[in-house]
C-alpha cells in the first residue's frame, strides 16, 4: 500500500472508524482462518505476533533551532520465506499496532502472490506537510540512522507508504550506503528512477488494482467500458486506480474521496459525466489533497466525505486508510455495487464482511488486490542485484501476468472450497508460509 493521506471523518458515524484497533482487527481475520484450516496451536503462537519490533526516538533539528523528538517505529512479523518487506509511514495518527497489523498484512501479502520475501512495516508519527523539505529529509536520515543495523537487502527492505515518496526513499537509501560504506540501492525500493528505481514502480499498486478488477469482471460477466467505480483516496494509489479504470478499461470513475488537509475533513468529489483523472491529479498536492475551488470551476460537485460509498457504481475502491467500510458504514453501499477492490490495506472489518457476503459483493481482499506495489518492488530488488533495468513496459506486462495468476489461484480455491475470497487468500498465504516455517525447523 501506499500513499494516499485519507483521515478518519469527523461525523459521530465515522468515529467508529478511531476506535478500531486495526492490530485486533488483523488478528481476529487470522484467529478465523486458522480455525478453519484446524492450524496447529505451534503454528498460531508465532503467527499471531510479530518475531521482532523497534521503537525508536528520532531527535530532528528543526528550522527554528530547537530540536523535536519523533517516534518511529519498524515491526518485522514473519521472515520465514525470505527479507521482511513492507512501507514506511508518515502519518500523525501512527500507532505501534497500526504497525503491527500491516506488518502482518505484509506476510499475507508477500506470500499469497508468492512471492521470497516475508513481511514488516515501519513509520513515524508525524504529519509529513507540516514539515519543511530540509525537515523532512533529516527526519528521513534520522530514521535510518536509528534502524540500519536491523534492515538490509537480506533482512528487511521498506518501501513507501502514505505520506511518503520516492525522493524519501532516495534520501534514505544514500544514508544506509553511507553508514554501511557502499552504495547499496537494494536495501529500500520505491526509490526514484535514475536513482536505483524500477520503471513502473509508481503506478504498480494502483495498476494492479485495475488488472484485477479486470479479472473479476470476466468472471461476472461485466463489460469493462460499460463499468462504473466510486474510490476512496486520491493519493499516488487512488491516482493510478482512476487512471488505469478509465484509460486501460475504459470505464467511467463517478467520484473520489479525498482528505481536505486546509478544512480538515473528508470530502468525495463528483462530476455527472464522470472525473478527468488527469484534470484531478494536476489540482492535487503530494499528500492526496484536491484544490476544490478548481475542482468546483471546472464543474465538479464537492459533497461530504461518506458520498463516495454510496454512489450506485458497479465498483467500489477503498484506497486510503483502515478501517473505513464498518457496521456502520456497509450499509451506505449502493445495491448496484457488485465489486469492492480493496487498494486499502484493511480497509473492511470483519462486521462489514459479513453484510458483504450476505449481499454478495465480490471481495477482492487487499493483501491481494493492492499487492502490485510489493511485485514490483520484488522487481526493483532484483533489478538492483544485477544492476540492469528492465523498461516500464516490460515491468507492467510481468506484473500484469503476476496478479493474473495469482488472482485466479485465489478464486479457484474460493469457488472449489466454497469460501469467502478473503478466506480463500488467507489460507492460500497462511499455507505457504507454514510450509516455510516447517521446511526450516521452526514449527
Amino acid at each position: 500500500m501506499e500513499k494516499t493521506v485519507m483521515n478518519a471523518h469527523t461525523s459521530p458515524r465515522t468515529r467508529v472508524v478511531q476506535e478500531i484497533n486495526p492490530f485486533k482487527m488483523a488478528q481476529a481475520q487470522f484467529d478465523r482462518v486458522a480455525d478453519l484450516m484446524g492450524l496447529s496451536e505451534d503454528a498460531r503462537q508465532i503467527l499471531r505476533w510479530p518475531l521482532r519490533e523497534f521503537r525508536f526516538q528520532i531527535p530532528v533539528r528543526m528550522d527554528d533551532g530547537r530540536i523535536r523528538v519523533f517516534f518511529g517505529y519498524r515491526v518485522q512479523h514473519n521472515d520465514a520465506r525470505g527479507p521482511a518487506k513492507g512501507g514506511i509511514r508518515f502519518h500523525a495518527a501512527e500507532t505501534l499496532d497500526t504497525i503491527r497489523a500491516l506488518a502482518m498484512w505484509m506476510t499475507w501479502k508477500t506470500a499469497v502472490v508468492d512471492l521470497p520475501l516475508g513481511g514488516g512495516k515501519g513509520g513515524v508519527a508525524v504529519d509529513p506537510a507540516s514539515l519543511s523539505r530540509r525537515e523532512l529529509e533529516a527526519l528521513c536520515r534520522g530514521w535510518i540512522d536509528q534502524i540500519w543495523r536491523n534492515i538490509g537487502p537480506r533482512i528487511d527492505v521498506p518501501a513507501p507508504d502514505v505520506g511518503t515518496t520516492p525522493q524519501m526513499m532516495g534520501w534514505m537509501m544514500d544514508e544506509y550506503s553511507k553508514l554501511i560504506g557502499q552504495y547499496t540501492p537494494g536495501v529500500i525500493t520505491g526509490k526514484p528512477v535514475g536513482g536505483g528505481g524500477s520503471p513502473g514502480r509508481a503506478e504498480a499498486t494502483g495498476f494492479g488494482v485495475v488488472y484485477q478488477i479486470r479479472e473479476a469482471m470476466k468472471r461476472l460477466g461485466m463489460n469493462p467500458s460499460q463499468a462504473t467505480a466510486s474510490i476512496q483516496g486520491f493519493g499516488n494509489v487512488g491516482q493510478h486506480v482512476a487512471l488505469a479504470f478509465t484509460e486501460i478499461l475504459g470505464g467511467k470513475v463517478v467520484s473520489v474521496a479525498y482528505w481536505d488537509r486546509e478544512d480538515r475533513t473528508a470530502r468525495t468529489i463528483t462530476h455527472p459525466d464522470g472525473i478527468d483523472p488527469r484534470f484531478l491529479i494536476s489540482i492535487t498536492d503530494i499528500y492526496g489533497t484536491i484544490d476544490k475551488q478548481k475542482a468546483q470551476a471546472a464543474g465538479y460537485l464537492v459533497e461530504d466525505g461518506l458520498a463516495w460509498l454510496s454512489k450506485p457504481v458497479d465498483v467500489l475502491i477503498p484506497a486510503a486508510l483502515e478501517g473505513q467500510i464498518t457496521e456502520h458504514t456497509v450499509h451506505l453501499i449502493h445495491p448496484k455495487v457488485r465489486i469492492l477492490a480493496e487498494g486499502a490495506n484493511g480497509p473492511t472489518t470483519p462486521e462489514a464482511d459479513r453484510v458483504l457476503q450476505e449481499r454478495g459483493v465480490m471481495v477482492i481482499p487487499d493483501f491481494l488486490c493492492n499487492a502490485g506495489g510489493v511485485v514490483v518492488s520484488y522487481f526493483e530488488g532484483v533489478q538492483n542485484e544485477m544492476n540492469y533495468y528492465w523498461s516500464r513496459e516490460e515491468v507492467l506486462q510481468r506484473l500484469d501476468q503476476h496478479l493474473t495468476r495469482s488472482f485466479h489461484e485465489v478464486f479457484r480455491l474460493a469457488e472449489e472450497e466454497h469460501l469467502y475470497p478473503r478466506d480463500a487468500a488467507y489460507i492460500l498465504a497462511i499455507q505457504r508460509v507454514v510450509r516455510a516455517m516447517e521446511m526450516r525447523g521452526w514449527i
